[in-house]
């Protein structure tokens, strides 16, 4: 597809050319004294000409009106990850994914005392604009080896700490909207063209959540009249996911809150929110009034590690640790 810009300008030499072929040929007719024929060819021309001058003010316009639009806005996405064997898997997918999406600035908080080589190297290999962070999760919300994932609030530190970051480090002339995206989740490229547009807190489902197919808002005429999910009418005051909303760089700059991991269980995000005096009318219905799914908690499965063990209780060591995988 031709761009508009470049649309712009084969119309306009098509409109230049055309005036140079209509003089050309009523020069022509005139050293011919055909009155009648000079004319009909003026008229002619002058409704050809008007006529192509409508498309090139509407095609223009639209150039104008895209390059105003939201291309200056960039779209600040936090990961926050941590050690484990499929680490560099998600990391990898997710980085092609984001490969594709404009004005973006990733930002990778590792759960860790220090930045490690594999994540520097995934982040480099991606080519996308990138900030690499770490800050190791304290002991109160560390998950002992055997407790389940839904036990502890987790990525809570490395998140805040990115908020942090962002405060600190980009210009308050930066127009901005920021995106907590998992490593584990998975993405509809439109889900990042809608964010886009994000005044204070723009809002959408999310699938495979929550214990249902998608849970998240129900929307009219692009504003939320409920909540579909499995918490009970009015426990939570947004009883959504993490990768349910994104918020414009402002509204965060304006209300310096962060994440309050003191919390009980499941009310992490809409703390969140309620934090930045965000009411139900001030959410944004994107994804076609909320009606499309444009991200899953899909979570990628632990890996069964059976024979790996056997092999360190047969002998002392693992496979070989040179391979990073």
């Amino acid at each position: 597809m031709i761009p508009s810009r470049i649309q712009t300008k084969i119309q306009i030499g098509c409109f230049a050319l055309l005036i140079c072929v209509f003089l050309s040929m009523l020069h022509f007719l005139c050293q011919r004294e055909d009155t009648s024929a000079a004319i009909n060819l003026l008229h002619l021309t002058k409704s050809k000409l008007f006529s192509l001058k409508k498309k090139v003010d509407l095609i223009d316009r639209k150039s104008r009106t895209l390059s105003n639009d939201n291309t200056d806005v960039t779209l600040f996405l936090i990961t926050p990850t941590y050690a484990r064997y499929t680490q560099q898997a998600d990391l990898v997918r997710l980085s092609y994914t984001l490969k594709h999406v404009d004005n973006l600035h990733w930002i990778v908080v590792e759960d860790s005392e220090v930045q490690t080589k594999l994540v520097r190297k995934v982040l480099k290999d991606s080519q996308i604009t990138y900030t690499q962070l770490n800050v190791k999760t304290r002991k109160d919300l560390q998950l002992g080896e055997n407790d389940p994932r839904w036990k502890k609030h987790r990525g809570v530190d490395q998140r805040n700490h990115a908020l942090e970051w962002i405060r600190l480090n980009v210009g308050w002339n930066r127009k901005g909207v920021v995106y907590f995206a998992d490593d584990d989740n998975t993405y509809h490229l439109d889900l990042f063209s809608e964010m886009r547009t994000t005044r204070k807190v723009s809002i959408w489902p999310v699938a495979l959540v929550g214990g249902l197919r998608w849970e998240g808002p129900i929307c009219k005429n692009g504003k939320v009249v409920r909540f579909f999910t499995a918490w009970k009418v009015g426990q939570r005051a947004f009883p959504v996911d993490m990768a349910a909303f994104a918020v414009n760089l402002d509204l965060l700059r304006d209300n310096h809150v962060l994440i309050n991991p003191q919390v009980e269980r499941g009310f992490l995000e809409s703390d969140f929110l309620e934090q930045l005096m965000i009411t139900r009318d001030d959410l944004e219905a994107k994804a076609e009034d909320c009606s499309k799914i444009l991200v899953w908690h899909t979570q990628t499965a632990k890996p069964k590690m059976k024979e790996e063990i056997k092999l360190v209780k047969r002998n002392g060591v693992g496979s070989d640790s040179k391979i990073i995988i």
